[in-house]
């Protein structure tokens, strides 16, 4: 009797329906792991500035199109109502904060044309959420100053897709929250936290608490950039004064309103801390 024809098994990291399966979550955070540590290997990135801050940030320009705009419907109105007071208001305030988006540009372009200066190569690679808004900005600034920039994105119910200034090979998508958070810290030096929503204040107080706590133990300068909303949103003293943190706690951070002043403090910080002297630089 002739034996049946018995097809081959197929390798178990080969089987796409094991590897999408929940017996295989262990090896897919792996995955988001070890192959970003090997993409930046073969990029030699060590060290990277991370932006934080609002996908809804739009350009300058965009900004001021859309209020010309609301402006030219609303002209011919004798009577505004609540409702359209609050679209002129809405556009308004786009507008006004267009101002981070075009300071992070600048601040990100700052940078990397300082770090494209040092005698290391890829030292201090901006990286961002890689989506739009701030974001992109970031991306942007980097893109103007002729280097690398990264984007650490994330998969969600509502499509964000990669924003065009990330450099193609520094371009990520991830699953796992927790996994892009851990690389979002893992390389960084320093943070610059913009105006941002649940996202970016999530963001800033896990990297605030994990240094409070010394479970981060490098150095690390955080750039709280835009004092005026930022006191709105938080009012970090009050914590202090209700004695649920330290004074000295808020020396984690610095508040900074301008692009300039920005880069020079984190410029002074990086030589200093990570020992970069003058003659290391071109």
């Amino acid at each position: 009797m002739k034996k049946p024809n018995i097809p081959k098994a197929p390798k178990a990291y080969q089987d796409q329906e094991f590897l999408n399966s929940p017996d295989a979550r262990v090896i897919r955070m792996l995955a988001e792991f070890l192959e970003p540590q090997r993409r930046f290997r073969l990029e030699r990135v060590k060290d990277t500035i991370v932006f934080f801050g609002s996908a809804r940030i739009r350009p300058l320009s965009v900004t001021e199109a859309e209020l010309r705009n609301v402006r030219s419907l609303l002209k011919d109105e004798r009577r505004l109502t609540l409702n359209k007071m609050h679209l002129l208001r809405s556009a308004q305030m786009q507008v006004e904060m267009s101002r981070y988006y075009e300071d992070t540009v600048e601040l990100s372009r700052l940078i990397t044309a300082w770090s494209k200066k040092l005698s290391e190569p890829n030292r201090f690679v901006i990286c961002s959420g890689g989506g739009p808004g701030i974001m992109e900005a970031a991306n942007k600034g980097a893109y103007l100053g002729r280097g690398k920039s990264i984007g650490l994105n994330i998969s969600l119910p509502f499509e964000q897709s990669a924003n065009p200034f990330i450099t193609p090979g520094l371009n990520f998508e991830f699953h796992y929250f927790f996994m892009r958070k851990l690389w979002f810290v893992y390389l960084a030096k320093a943070l610059v936290i913009m105006p941002g929503g649940f996202g970016t204040l999530d963001e800033l107080m896990e990297v605030v608490t994990l240094l409070q706590t010394a479970k981060v133990k490098k150095k690390m300068a955080i750039v709280i950039y835009g004092s005026e909303y930022w006191n709105k949103v938080i009012d970090f003293r009050a914590i202090v004064d209700h004695g649920l943190v330290s004074k000295k706690d808020l020396s984690l951070f610095k508040f900074l309103d301008d692009p300039q002043e920005a880069f020079e403090y984190l410029r002074d910080f990086l030589l200093k801390t990570y020992e970069i002297r003058p003659d290391r630089v071109q």
